[in-house]
């Protein structure tokens, strides 16, 4: 037993039950939450603004594809694009892992563009709206992160690091004395067909062998980037609480932007490499798809609500004030 401070012991089972043939994993918990958590949110948000809450589920059921079908694209054409290439059905393979928020992303931007052009929905006020929720949905895919035990930072003497036993892929070879905080897995070498090196662990109870591999204190980067998200949902809904229906178009979509791939990118510092191509190079994979969506969100918010003639966008305004449904739906026509 180490002392508290040298690290925190982070040993949690990713799996919640097995059902039959079904299994209950804590990722998959974290990763449907925010789009349960979100249709409260967002019906809040249309209902005040009055937008009948009907188009929240129209919208959920965009985003849910955008997201699943992005981030799962985005990981194999950024991350693992010769296995892509090797066998396309593996994009269907989900339960063996692998999504790319950088993909999320085009993938929300697609499936928001879709849901606008379809029901004659400004574009921009509607990602002014969903970037709230997907603040949300950070928070919520980081603490999965955390439960698998994945997207782990680099070795850290902080008191707040903590030892990850269950990420195989970063565990060391051993070294006397132990450092500070570090503990030895029961785990044994196993290596790829490509040439790769990782660890297999051993069935719960298998002794600690005196050479087996240890795990060392690294930055807990799935909780910063979990509590950055929560700071971006409270900064988000605090200012479209105080313009609501009048809040310049593009400044919330723009700011979430700026601010998230900024964190992303100085956080990647913090992080090991997910691939090993990203080893030895100024920037990794992240960093780079961060850079011009920075740019982007920079070019958003200096345009913000600057258009004379749609300063604000436009949705379909089909409640009444006291939030009764209207028999002409449309108060406010778009400009086309």
């Amino acid at each position: 037993m180490h002392p508290f401070l040298d690290a925190i012991l982070w040993n949690v089972n990713p799996i919640i039950a097995h059902l039959g043939p079904v299994t209950l994993r804590w990722y998959g918990l974290f990763f449907m939450l925010p789009f349960v958590v979100g249709t409260f949110v967002l019906t809040h948000i249309y209902r005040s603004e009055r937008v009948s809450p009907q188009w929240v589920d129209v919208i959920t059921i965009y985003m849910l594809i955008g997201t699943i079908v992005g981030a799962r694209l985005g990981h194999m054409l950024f991350y693992d694009f010769e296995a892509l290439k090797a066998d396309p059905m593996v994009v269907f393979k989900i339960w063996q892992g692998g999504l790319a928020s950088h993909g999320a992303t085009i993938g929300i931007l697609l499936a928001c563009w879709l849901f606008a052009r379809n029901n004659k929905f400004d574009y921009l006020w509607v990602l002014d709206r969903i970037v709230i929720v997907v603040a949300l949905g950070g928070a919520c895919i980081r603490t999965g992160n955390l439960m698998n035990s994945e997207i782990v930072g680099k070795p850290s003497s902080a008191p707040w690091a903590f030892t990850f036993p269950r990420d195989v892929d970063h565990l060391l070879p051993v070294t006397r004395p132990l450092p500070a905080g570090a503990v030895q897995v029961a785990a044994r070498p196993v290596q790829y067909q490509d040439g790769t090196r990782t660890y297999q662990l051993q069935p719960e109870g298998t002794p600690v062998a005196p050479d087996a591999p240890m795990a060392v204190p690294r930055h807990p980067t799935q909780i910063y980037e979990a509590l950055f998200c929560v700071f971006l949902l409270v900064l988000l809904y605090s200012m479209w609480n105080r313009t609501k229906e009048r809040t310049p178009r593009g400044q919330l979509f723009g700011l979430f932007v700026v601010l998230l791939f900024t964190q992303r990118f100085l956080g990647e510092y913090l992080k090991e490499n997910q691939v090993a191509f990203e080893d030895g190079h100024l920037f990794n994979q992240g960093q780079l798809l961060s850079i011009p969506l920075i740019f982007i969100g920079i070019w958003v918010l200096w345009r913000a609500g600057k258009d004379p003639e749609n300063p604000y966008g436009y949705a379909p305004r089909d409640l009444g004030k006291e939030g009764d449904p209207q028999p002409t739906p449309g108060l406010e026509q778009p400009r086309v």
